[in-house]
């Protein structure tokens, strides 16, 4: 348990928050690319408690602006887009993406009064499908070549969700191996070749067990937990028998990503962006290592749950997340449903807005949330007290090393399956048709591994 002041410190991300100034020091997923396309380029966002307004000008250039106009505090996101810029529809003060104002038609003809307006604007950047925005000071850090940012564009696919609760409880789901085999429990499997754009549907590597089957019948993995360059990794072990044992890797993304298998050729590598204090998007991008994503079917499957423009799901706390007393009985243990997505969201959003973890009591299973906790706690600590760089606020050079990271899902021998993970992970990397480089701590480990090779 801890005390509701250290539950405030970690969960809580205004502006004057200590956690709030941590997450200013990293890019933020504002929008998907895909938000404006259109007629009209232009939203309205909130992100980490404040309101802006996101654009696309008519060069092609990303601006990001505090939502009200400094004139008279009129809502930008209904402004027009036109003549270089966003121009309020109050008076007519036109913007750039840098913030400038460029005109002030309402004033005299002589008036030099927009020379000395400056609307509080913001660097945005386009990566994998997905608008970054940067509210920290200062220059922004350089993103890290992990493989959803290398990857073209054919291999990777971005999407969205919203959910109604803090981040870290939406994040923590994401690094609680053990919650998959109650959670996401099916008590018959479906074929394996339907899996396509579904998690925990596919088959484990190297064998033709589902994962569904694994997850219902191994339910005590034995989890272990390392501290990386770039957050934390995790191995979740569950022993078939005597000789195999399958093995899950996945990985924390400091501060709020996580990377997991999706399947044998495919990692999700999702954030947990704060709206503010109660809410959150989960933001993914698919990557493929076999062929090119289809784009479109994995668009079409999410959007039979999620609705747009806001990207709310369908099944929510006002209809009890579709949960149905018989299903739950005969084919699921939620009764919620087939899309994990839902199960993750009630399990989430059950614990309130704001998870009053004053009255958990964590076990051995819960040792990644534990260490991640700490973690955060320690880069609060330097992003207010400048006892240092927190990790992954990267240099270019520091970020050219941080690749991968290596995930895989696979039945392996259980006498040596410290390195079954990582020849399943090189291999898969070296048989892509794009150059999905070895991360170098894996060489390390296991030279004869060598890309090079």
């Amino acid at each position: 348990m801890m005390s509701q002041e250290q539950n405030d410190l970690i969960t809580r991300v205004g502006p004057s928050d200590p956690c709030g100034k941590l997450m200013r020091r990293y890019w933020q997923p504002a929008a998907l690319v895909d938000e404006l396309e259109g007629p009209r380029p232009a939203k309205p966002v909130r992100l980490l408690g404040e309101d802006f307004v996101i654009f696309r000008d008519e060069k092609g250039r990303y601006g990001l602006l505090d939502r009200d106009c400094p004139h008279r505090g009129a809502d930008l996101a209904f402004g027009r887009l036109e003549d270089g810029g966003l121009r309020c529809s109050f008076h007519g003060w036109l913007f750039d993406v840098e913030g400038n104002c460029l005109e002030t038609p309402a004033e005299p003809a002589n008036s030099n009064m927009c020379k000395n307006i400056k609307q509080r604007a913001f660097p945005v950047v386009e990566r994998a499908g997905i608008l970054w925005a940067y509210l920290g000071e200062g220059e922004p850090p350089a993103f890290p070549e992990i493989d959803c940012f290398i990857a073209p564009d054919a291999y990777t696919f971005a999407f969205k969700g919203l959910m109604e609760c803090n981040w870290l409880q939406a994040l923590e789901v994401g690094i609680d191996p053990a919650h998959a085999s109650f959670l996401h429990r099916f008590f018959e499997d479906e074929d394996t070749e339907a899996a396509y754009g579904k998690q925990f549907r596919a088959a484990s590597a190297d064998s033709d067990l589902p994962m569904t089957k694994i997850l219902r019948e191994y339910d005590r993995p034995i989890i272990n937990v390392e501290k990386t360059e770039y957050g934390l990794r995790l191995v979740a072990l569950r022993q078939i028998d005597e000789q195999r044992t399958h093995v899950r890797v996945t990985n924390q993304l400091f501060p709020h990503g996580f990377v997991i298998p999706m399947s044998a050729e495919m990692t999700i590598t999702q954030w947990h962006v704060p709206v503010d204090d109660e809410n959150c998007y989960w933001y993914a991008i698919f990557t493929s290592y076999s062929k090119p994503v289809d784009k479109q079917k994995m668009r079409d499957q999410r959007l039979q749950l999620y609705e747009l423009p806001n990207y709310t799901s369908r099944k929510n706390r006002t209809n009890d997340y579709g949960f149905d007393p018989h299903e739950q009985a005969t084919e699921t243990y939620t009764g919620m449903g087939a899309d994990i997505n839902v199960h993750d969201q009630w399990a989430v959003e059950s614990m309130g807005r704001i998870q009053n973890r004053t009255r958990e009591h964590l076990g051995t299973s819960d040792k990644a949330i534990i260490q991640y906790r700490r973690l955060l706690r320690q880069e609060i600590d330097k992003a207010v007290n400048g006892g240092g760089t927190p990790l992954l606020v990267l240099d270019e050079a520091h970020a050219r090393s941080i690749q991968g990271p290596a995930t895989m899902d696979g039945i392996g021998p259980t006498a040596g399956w410290e390195i079954y993970w990582m020849e399943v992970d090189v291999k898969r990397r070296r048989g892509a048709p794009w150059a999905a480089p070895v991360p170098a701590e894996i060489i390390e480990k296991a030279p004869h591994l060598s890309a090079a090779e």
